[in-house]
Formats: C-alpha cells, structure tokens, sequence
C-alpha cells in the first residue's frame, strides 16, 4: 500500500466568496483565496455554489458555460494542478445539448477531472410573503448521483437543495463515503433554519463529515445568501463556521475518527434490512467521471 493511500488526516477549506456580476473578476477573486488556502496547508479546497457569477434563474443562461471546453471548467484544471490540491469546485451553470444544469466538478492535483454532478433536487419553493423561487423556470435537473475518492476518503457531492434528501446521503454512506460536500445557496428565510440543522442531520444520521460552502452574504444582491460556511463532524458537531462575510473556513477531516464513531454505535451493522432498505440506481462512483460531458 502507498503512503499516500494511508492519509488518515486531511486539511479542508471552504472558502466563502463575496461572488460580483463579473465572471472574470470572481475567477479572480477566488484564485486568490485558492492559493492562500493551499499555501495554508489545505489540501482539498471547495468553493461555493454559483461562486463564478450570481444565483438566479436569470442569470442562469447568461452565465453558462460548457464543459470541458469553457473557460470555468478550465480554470478548475488548472488551479488544481498549479496548487497541488484536491478541488471541489463549487457550482456553476452549465450548458449541454440545449439544456442548463447546476453543476459541480471536481479536480485532483494533476488537474484531472475526478467528478461531475448535475444538481439532482431542483430548489422551487413557495413561502408566501418570504421567498417563491423556482430554479426549473431555467433548469434541468440531474439523473444521477456522484462520488469520487481522495485517497482512502470516499466523498459524495450534492448541491444545496440536495441536503434536504436524506435517503441521498445515505446511499452515499452505504457505498462507503466519509464526507459530503454540499455547496449551497440558503436564503435569508430557510439559512436561519435549516442550513446548520440540515447539515449535522447529515452528518450524525450517517456518520461522516459533512461541508457546506455559500456565498458571502450580500444584502443588495437580488438574491440574498446565508453564508455560515460549515464543517460538521461525525458526531454531528459544529467543528467549523463563520458568518455572512468573505472568509476561508477551515477544518481537518480525520478518516479514524469517522471510523471510531461507526464502531462506537454500529448502526450501519444495526439496520433492519429485512423490513427496510434503499434502493437506487445511477450512482457515479468516480470511476467514469466524464461519462456525461
């Protein structure tokens, strides 16, 4: 076994960017936060949801991009590459055969491509006199879900809404993943609520780690995020947050510790499958991650 395969410990960022209407600029921007967080230690960097342009059904077809061949997708590769670093990046919209997806890809230190997840949950919402969005005016959804490895450390991606599907997240941990990396966009309505709630549900309910990563929050956006960049560990603690502001969060994955909780209280080992079970199809296990560019 290489002494890579054995890392048990892994440096994270979260790297919470104030996204402006300039592509390039925010391209920019969050290079910038990218090497700083490398240059710190980080190792698996993750950005968030729409971190290249703003969250919104009409900007949805103004930003989107193809991939490989467009140039966020590119500049994924080759940040990766440049800082050695394992690179969840974020989400951004993507435009394939006359349809728009959230989507988020992932890279490893070579700058090769590890995964690509299409936002599975579409976020339409109606709270009447909060919030009424409806991410389908302009989006498709995805059909499949998405898992690729960083060593010994499986990770499984949603997008924001995603997090609201329990039975998601625990397919992934059946398949053997110790973290889930969910960028996101809550509102000023439901992040209050739900986003730190949602987020240690995940993580105790199934016993991993669980990172969510927004946008900074900007209150004359058209769209206000939460912010509150989190990672949750498997006991279902806060081990790392902030506010609404610009920021890197960071935290250490600990693949012993998501172990030691799993045997402490067996519950993989303790479900009833001869009552219940989950069955699923289309899951990505990272061993074709291009599959559906």
């Amino acid at each position: 076994m290489s002494a890579a395969s054995c890392i048990q410990k892994m440096k994270l960022a979260l790297i919470q960017l104030a996204v402006s209407p300039n592509k390039e600029k925010n391209l920019e921007r969050v290079y910038s936060f990218i090497k700083e967080a490398s240059q710190n230690g980080a190792k698996i960097v993750c950005l968030p949801e729409c971190f290249n342009s703003p969250y919104g059904v009409k900007y949805f077809n103004q930003y989107a991009e193809s991939i490989p061949d467009g140039n966020t997708s590119q500049f994924l590769s080759r940040t990766a590459k440049e800082n050695n670093i394992y690179l969840i990046g974020g989400t951004f919209p993507e435009k394939h055969e006359g349809k728009l997806y959230n989507t988020c890809l992932a890279y490893g230190p070579s700058g090769e491509l590890l995964a690509k997840h299409r936002k599975v949950h579409l976020f339409d919402i109606d709270i009447p006199g909060k919030i009424t969005f409806k991410e389908s005016d302009a989006l498709a959804a995805g059909d499949s879900l998405t898992m690729f490895n960083i060593d010994d450390l499986k990770v499984g991606l949603g997008i924001c809404y995603d997090i609201r599907f329990p039975l998601m997240a625990n397919i992934y941990a059946e398949k053997g993943c110790k973290l889930l990396v969910y960028p996101g966009a809550f509102n000023m309505t439901t992040g209050p609520l739900h986003w730190e709630l949602l987020s240690r549900a995940r993580a105790v309910d199934n016993q991993l780690y669980v990172a969510t990563i927004s946008p900074a929050r900007d209150e004359n956006a058209s769209y206000t995020a939460y912010g509150h960049s989190t990672l949750i560990n498997p006991w279902g603690q806060v081990a790392s947050t902030t506010d609404g502001k610009e920021e890197i969060v960071y935290g250490e994955i600990d693949l012993k510790s998501v172990d030691e909780v799993r045997e402490q209280i067996p519950i993989g080992k303790q479900k009833r499958n001869d009552l219940y079970k989950i069955e699923y199809k289309n899951v990505n296990d990272g061993s074709n991650p291009a599959s559906k560019i």
